[in-house]
């Protein structure tokens, strides 16, 4: 008997990838899924888990987190970070490149690595820049990147406004099959915006940011990419004109893939009535209209993933007038109960909640996770779905705590996370 081996007994076994859905149990050894059988209650193991009336899944993949470290380790760090992914369920992260200094060569890939892996608990897959310090004129040195560990690559959050350049780094890209991400807005439409433009935002005099300052970058991005034939990415899309587009590129077989976030399938931009800054994000929460579209997104897998944006920002950015404070929620502990709710209220089945989460990341970055076949490495992400747990400063382990949903009681948290055949502690609280 392997002095790491885990059994898994008594959950309902959820994993799209494997097209498997009810009562399994799972044997692991030395970090690998060796067994996945009706019963395995007799197999002898170094540890046991009990995950009766628990959803056991593959460990869940964050498409899209702003981790802040190097360089602004004020608002969020790797350490906290993780720390806050594997207490939300998530066993992956991929760390956008807006860092200080911008993630744009294999010196900061590095370091990034580094110092996920000494925090010992989610994987942190880094993804590279675009252009040389996001500044959308020349491009990174995407091969090398890549050989550093990048998984993908992104200017978010700014877009790459020259489409020559775009057009050579998705060709670039294709080289590796790796994924362009690209962070949908025209910049032209949205300076000076600070929430959506619609009867919100006259009525509370505001600026607003109009729904084609993101459609119009989707359309573009779609030509681009069933010009190149290179796999691209849409970030955070939260319109429904958006998704439109991207349900009739899919239709002609573009090979366009896209995410939303928990907060553009839950709130709209009503919440922003109080002049709440923890709920100021860009793109900005749409109308009712848009949130439905985004919800029949999600349903007839037009929109294949769900993603966090995690974006940290400290207490006094975030106290200051609504115009002056920085767009961007946290997102890591939220997203699971948030994404529950799709099947409370009959939207989505399990299996296809957790794909999002988990099969269709994997095949986005084009990697071997998202699945709890025999052979494959062992992540697991065991959730409790009735377990309820209210949102606050203390149970919020992120550095920062700007979330439009302090106050908020949520069913469903995840009580175990396996990365790589570790059980990792979580130190939240109820």
């Amino acid at each position: 008997m392997s002095e790491t081996s885990i059994t898994i007994t008594g959950g309902r076994l959820v994993d799209p990838a494997s097209g498997i859905d009810g009562p399994f149990d799972l044997f692991i050894e030395d970090g690998i899924i060796r067994a996945v059988e009706a019963s395995l209650a007799k197999k002898r193991a170094t540890r046991r888990i009990d995950a009766t009336k628990k959803i056991v899944t593959p460990g869940w993949i964050d498409l899209h987190t702003h981790l802040r470290e190097p360089g602004l380790e004020y608002k969020e760090t790797i350490a906290t970070a993780v720390a806050a992914a594997v207490a939300g369920g998530i066993t992956t992260v991929c760390a956008m490149p807006n860092t200080l200094p911008v993630n744009d060569t294999r010196a900061v890939t590095e370091l990034i690595l580094e110092r996920a892996r000494a925090c010992g608990k989610a994987r942190v897959f880094p993804v590279g820049a675009v252009t040389k310090g996001q500044a959308g004129k020349e491009l990174t040195e995407m091969g090398d990147l890549f050989d550093a560990g990048c998984v993908a690559f992104s200017d978010d959050g700014r877009p790459v406004e020259n489409s020559a350049i775009l057009r050579r780094a998705m060709e670039y890209a294709k080289i590796f099959d790796a994924p362009v991400i690209d962070h949908c807005e025209d910049l032209s439409l949205s300076e000076g915006g600070v929430m959506f433009e619609g009867a919100v935002s006259v009525a509370l005099g505001l600026t607003g940011i109009p729904a084609a300052a993101e459609s119009i970058m989707v359309a573009r991005d779609i030509a681009l990419a069933e010009m190149t034939g290179a796999r691209t990415h849409l970030a955070h899309i939260s319109t429904a004109a958006s998704v439109h587009l991207i349900r009739e590129a899919k239709r002609r077989g573009v090979p366009v893939t896209a995410e939303t976030c928990p907060h553009y399938f839950t709130l709209t931009d009503e919440r922003l009535r109080n002049f709440d800054t923890n709920a100021k994000m860009k793109p900005p929460l749409a109308s009712d209209h848009d949130r439905a579209e985004i919800r029949r997104g999600l349903a007839d897998g037009t929109i294949d993933a769900i993603a966090t944006d995690h974006a940290p920002h400290a207490a006094h950015e975030k106290e200051q007038t609504f115009n002056d404070a920085p767009f961007g929620i946290i997102g890591l502990q939220t997203a699971l109960p948030l994404s529950i709710r799709l099947i409370d209220e009959g939207l989505l089945t399990w299996p296809q909640m957790i794909e999002k989460w988990t099969a269709a990341p994997a095949r986005i970055l084009n990697r071997p996770i998202g699945r709890l076949a025999v052979g494959d490495p062992a992540d697991v992400t065991i959730i409790d779905p009735s377990a309820t747990w209210t949102v606050t400063e203390t149970t919020l382990l992120s550095k920062s705590k700007n979330s439009p949903f302090l106050g908020w009681t949520l069913t469903g948290r995840a009580t175990a996370v396996i990365v790589g055949g570790r059980v990792i502690e979580s130190s939240t609280s109820t």
